[in-house]
């Protein structure tokens, strides 16, 4: 059974720095593409960075500069690093991995970001 575990959210101010991790196992043929999605309260779900299994990375334009997405591809871990983060940031974030077709979402880590 695919699992995606998140882990490292929390209440930071504005301007401040937090990472976020994601522990994926139960594949047996490796993840393809994963990646960081959030949900601002009262919107829709958004793509924040993505990674392939050819190590390109893909950003939303509004956390370039800002945020780095990596993986450990032996430990089948996914991180973002989140700097100079903004009220705007906050939202639930969820990692999402791609096996074959099939997409996977672990069930989020709350992100807030006070002014």
């Amino acid at each position: 059974q695919v699992q995606l575990v998140e882990s490292g959210g929390g209440l930071v101010q504005a301007g401040g720095s937090l990472s976020l991790s994601c522990a994926a196992s139960g594949s047996n043929f490796g993840f393809n593409s994963m990646g960081w999605y959030r949900q601002p309260p009262g919107k829709q779900r958004e793509l924040v960075a993505r990674i392939s299994s050819t190590r390109s990375t893909d950003y939303a334009d509004s956390v370039k500069g800002r945020f780095t997405i990596s993986r450990d591809y032996a430990k089948n871990t996914l991180y973002l690093q989140m700097k100079s983060l903004k009220p705007e940031d906050t939202a639930v974030y969820y990692c999402h991995a791609i096996i074959s077709v099939i997409g996977y979402w672990g069930e989020g880590t709350q992100v807030t970001v006070s002014s």
